[in-house]
């Protein structure tokens, strides 16, 4: 019998599935391997950890496995690609295709027929795919110049904006840790940050810190009615509407052109976040009536298994 594994090397998390020509037999999580962002030393440790934890489930030996499949941000890069597949190869004798985390997202939607798949989770990318097999893609730059309306962005816009309310305190004849204080979002944001004064919030905010981290409680507070959490979602909403409307421009190719473009959504921001999924699908349909939203959340895992099954997957 033949295995297969399929890899989600997100900037969170990684998931990896084992499976045979036709079912899925185990799947297991660990730590982030998206390379760019945490390394190649924490990035080896999570795909070895997961691939080992898969395989132990579905009891059998990774040398077993025929072919692997593994998506991940910045594959298209060569050293990326490269890097990623030399740390599978520790573990995996068997081949194996290193694909951009859009591709299995792609896949795990529409298998190979057209499509846009918008992804928004540690980052954020809207990829597209004709009835021509071309490709065009929107975002994903990476955390300092791109990825709007991602968990890092949202996180990021937030923490600005509390800073902002900060400083018009001073309005209000307060000091900025007064006024900072009075904010409840400022306080559980704190707390996630395990400080507990302005000017420790602002030295965490300048580290460099892992804005993500932020997200659920920013999810959280916008779920209770807070306004600034609410505006920031609402706007992460429309730049991902943004990301798909831009992409729509491969199916111009198409003679005859399509009659409706098929859409889905993947990653932890659609998937937690209510307002983030309604704003998005409210605005994703006044760039082109064609666009038939789909708002059910898609697992890029699968769609990995399924290009490790079929082999020579496109990056």
């Amino acid at each position: 019998m033949a295995y297969y594994i399929g890899i989600d090397g997100g900037g969170s998390k990684t998931t990896c599935a084992v499976g045979d020509d036709e079912h899925v037999i185990a799947t297991a999580t660990a730590g982030p391997s998206n390379i760019t962002r945490v390394g190649e030393v924490q990035a080896r440790e999570s795909l070895h950890t997961v691939i080992r934890a898969a395989c132990a489930m579905a009891r059998i030996d990774p040398a077993q496995i025929k072919r692997a499949c593994v998506g991940v941000a910045g594959a298209g890069r060569e050293e990326v690609a490269v890097a990623v597949r030399k740390i599978v190869a520790e573990m995996v004798p068997g081949e194996i295709d290193v694909v951009g985390d859009m591709a299995i997202a792609l896949d795990a939607a529409f298998g190979s027929g057209p499509g846009v798949i918008v992804i928004a989770g540690t980052g954020s990318i809207a990829y597209a795919r004709n009835a021509r097999g071309e490709t065009a893609r929107a975002g994903g730059w990476g955390c300092a110049v791109s990825d709007q309306g991602s968990a890092h962005w949202i996180g990021r816009a937030v923490v600005r904006d509390l800073l902002e309310a900060a400083d018009r305190g001073l309005e209000d004849e307060k000091d900025a840790e007064s006024a900072a204080q009075a904010l409840p979002l400022f306080r559980e944001l704190a707390a996630v940050w395990r400080v507990s004064s302005l000017d420790g919030f602002v030295r965490k905010a300048n580290s460099n810190p892992d804005f993500a981290e932020l997200f659920p409680a920013i999810v959280a507070a916008g779920d209770s009615g807070d306004a600034l959490a609410l505006r920031i979602l609402t706007m992460a909403g429309a730049l991902l509407a943004g990301l798909a409307g831009v992409v729509r421009h491969i199916f111009k190719r198409d003679k005859p052109e399509i009659s409706s473009i098929p859409l889905a959504v993947a990653g932890g921001v659609f998937r937690h976040s209510s307002r983030v999924r309604e704003v998005f699908g409210e605005e994703v349909c006044k760039f082109d009536a064609r666009i038939l939203p789909n708002l059910q959340v898609v697992e890029p895992l699968a769609g990995a298994l399924q290009l490790a099954r079929k082999g020579n997957a496109k990056r």
